[in-house]
């Protein structure tokens, strides 16, 4: 596969699709699901797994420290007592609380934990103008707002508090916790880390010249934008076409899978456009991030402090064959002695979403009793 390709980096007809903004998009109505996104999370009110008997759901409203109100899901075991350990949950980068997170959320709760999943700033049903947009900065920030939230729970200890990542989310969950001690350990599930992402291209593949023809793209974006008053929504990791020209789609993944389509669009597609994980406020089921979202993910890398993270633990799970592997590869290189790594066999990108026969919940459940103790 080539790696311009990969992530599903082309646009849904496999045409360059033109610098041209679309109409605005703050009414959740315009989002188009097709046929094949229809059906599983109606069935359960909205989510795509469903809740355990043992645990309750509530919905949640807190502000992080730019102001911004987040949505979120506080779930909390039937026959809690006394103060319990909690975690902060959230990702994947494009997903909401009602996917991923929830389902994450959901699972620990049953084994004891009060968890937080919670929708980033500017997307789901979270606060934000401007919507789906992404930011290294405030969606960071934001994983300090939920640890504010569960610190003044009466329920939770607040020297009990660690996060969970899922997939784009977990990347800002250590950068988060290089910064803020509060959170007591760390763990990551298919991370990506999407600065690198989006400034570097998939495994690093974007030259010094590409580089600088997004940068130069992302530039043209803000003079369309600026002039039209709307926000044109455009692929995140900007791919190339054939003739070396980016080559940006309106959709983060088809409407429809083509026949030709890559392994790694198909294996995105069977989650987030097909009733297995579709949701209609997911940015990844439905549209595609706002054009210019990349600009801050270039001018701000995330992770660089990691050191400051010891001697506090972190533990990465990835899959043997998840082309997202290297990222949690590289990371827990830079601190063999605070950052654990677990290789899932025979697990892809998108088994430890839901694949609760295959995602590690046991260890996991054993790394937080350790390091929340």
């Amino acid at each position: 596969m080539e790696r311009r390709k990969a992530l599903g980096l082309i646009a849904a007809t496999g045409a360059a699709a033109s610098f041209t903004a679309v109409p605005a998009f703050s009414a959740e109505t315009g989002r188009a699901a097709g046929a094949a996104g229809e059906g599983n999370s109606a069935a359960r009110g909205g989510y795509t797994f469903a809740l355990d008997k043992s645990v309750r759901r509530t919905s949640v409203r807190f502000k992080n420290r730019y102001g911004i109100e987040l949505a979120a899901d506080l779930y909390v075991p039937k026959n809690a007592r006394g103060k319990l350990p909690a975690l902060a949950v959230s990702g994947p980068f494009g997903a909401v609380k009602e996917q991923v997170s929830g389902l994450y959320a959901n699972e620990f709760a049953r084994r004891g934990y009060i968890a937080l999943a919670f929708d980033p700033s500017f997307t789901g049903e979270s606060g934000g103008t401007v919507r789906d947009v992404g930011s290294p900065d405030i969606n960071t920030e934001d994983w300090s707002a939920a640890v504010d939230f569960l610190g003044l729970q009466k329920t939770v200890d607040r020297k009990r508090i660690g996060a969970q990542g899922i997939c784009g989310l977990s990347g800002m969950a250590l950068t988060a916790a290089a910064a803020d001690s509060r959170i007591k350990a760390v763990a990551t599930a298919a991370m990506y880390d999407m600065s690198r992402a989006m400034s570097r291209g998939y495994q690093d593949y974007y030259t010094r010249e590409q580089r600088q023809k997004v940068v130069d793209h992302l530039s043209r974006q803000r003079w369309i934008d600026a002039e039209r008053g709307t926000y044109a929504r455009l692929s995140a990791e900007v791919p190339f076409d054939e003739n070396g020209n980016v080559a940006p789609s309106d959709r983060g993944l088809p409407e429809t899978l083509p026949a030709d389509a890559d392994p790694i669009t198909t294996m995105f597609f069977t989650y987030y456009r097909t009733r297995r994980g579709y949701h209609p406020r997911s940015i990844n089921s439905t549209t595609a991030w706002t054009g210019t979202t990349p600009m801050s993910f270039f001018a701000f890398q995330q992770m660089t402090n990691i050191d400051m993270l010891a001697p506090r633990k972190a533990l990465l799970v990835t899959g043997s064959e998840a082309h997202s592997r290297y990222y949690s590869e590289d990371v827990q290189k830079t601190a063999p002695d605070t950052i654990d790594l677990l290789v899932v066999p025979g697990a892809d990108h998108v088994d430890l979403y839901d694949r609760k026969d295959i995602i590690p919940f046991g260890k996991l459940d054993e790394f937080f009793t350790e390091n929340l103790a």
